[in-house]
């Protein structure tokens, strides 16, 4: 007994001493990552209900993050194998653009608690994910590829398409829906060492995902709730045909100082943005805010970069801009010429 207490105790104090790792980026992030709430109300044409808070602009990136994150893996492991993917990178990533946004989201309207919750439990969440699939990538998996050869087994092949295909889905929809279940009954045919091993460990990984993502969904359901799928924004320098001929825009008023459009939104928005700006709109203000972020990658930081850092696999660097809404047009226009190339625009 008194040998099982000392393993038992032994075991508690790893997991404590884990679980204080896993929340030290928090801690770092409320203490260290504060800015002043120079917050000014600027007039708005658009209706209060029709407003969303400016600071998400900054907010919805750190779920971004991840996104992106997974595109890095994804393209890594196209052309690699998954010990070549720096997780650690990726890890400080989140945490140090989210100190970035932390410092500024103060005068955009504030960092909510409930957004922060969310925030915080996926970079917690994320940080854990890398960091168990580091310890085995780096080390049995690692190990098995020394076995497989220089050439790529039937499920290296397979999962790096399942790589890919997870990362586009993620563009567009929320990680926890994606069906991580199907792609573990994929992992069939192959009948080398190392199939076996990514059978396995893919496995594992596949099926814990699937459980996590349903208590996350609930917990997303039940913090911020299911969120707008629209949003409405004043548009000058077109005409209404014009506004009326683009997918998904609906003309909902006519002021002396623009049109009142309600468009899609998350990365419909962007292309849609991107389109009206090159048929020469200028935007008044979006979902009742006169500032926006967007990131962009180029082979420098963007000048005015809120905050910066070298993608993987691409060889370049991603910035994250906050700008103001009447200079988002020109300033689409202008990348279009490089040397920068537009991300995606981060709405409300």
């Amino acid at each position: 007994m008194r040998r099982f207490g000392k393993i038992l105790g032994r075991i508690l104090l790893t997991l404590l001493v884990l679980v204080a790792l896993l929340l030290a980026p928090v801690a770092y992030n409320e203490a260290a990552c504060r800015g002043d709430d120079l917050r000014a109300n600027a007039p708005s044409l658009l209706p209060p209900e029709h407003h969303r808070p400016e600071a998400r602009s900054l907010l919805t990136y750190p779920e971004w993050h991840i996104v992106h994150a997974y595109d890095d893996y994804a393209r890594v492991i196209s052309e690699g194998d998954p010990h070549d993917f720096g997780y650690a990178r990726a890890i400080g990533g989140f945490w140090s653009s989210l100190c970035a946004l932390s410092k500024s989201a103060p005068e955009h309207g504030g960092f909510p608690w409930e957004v922060k919750q969310m925030v915080y439990t996926i970079g917690v969440s994320f940080t854990a994910e890398l960091l168990f699939k580091a310890a085995y990538e780096e080390t049995l998996g690692r190990a098995a590829t020394w076995v497989r050869g220089p050439e790529p087994a039937t499920l290296d092949t397979l999962s790096a398409a399942q790589a890919a295909t997870y990362a586009k889905f993620l563009q567009q929809v929320p990680w926890y829906k994606y069906d991580f279940r199907a792609d573990k009954a994929a992992l069939t045919g192959g009948q080398t060492f190392r199939d076996s091993e990514r059978r396995f460990a893919l496995g594992v990984e596949y099926g814990g995902k699937a459980g996590y993502a349903g208590l996350i969904a609930k917990a997303a359901a039940a913090t911020i709730g299911p969120d707008e799928l629209t949003l409405q924004m004043v548009v000058t320098g077109v005409d209404e045909a014009q506004l009326a001929a683009l997918d998904g825009v609906t003309i909902l008023k006519t002021l002396p100082e623009g049109i009142i459009v309600q468009t899609p939104r998350y990365r419909e928005l962007t292309h849609l943005l991107v389109e009206m700006a090159q048929q020469g709109a200028e935007f008044v203000e979006i979902a009742g805010n006169d500032d926006i972020m967007f990131t962009a990658t180029g082979t420098a930081p963007a000048p005015d970069a809120l905050h910066s850092f070298a993608r993987q696999g691409y060889g370049d660097t991603r910035s994250l801009v906050l700008l103001p809404v009447k200079a988002l047009a020109q300033r689409l226009r202008d990348m279009a010429r490089g040397p920068l190339t537009l991300e995606h625009i981060h709405d409300y």
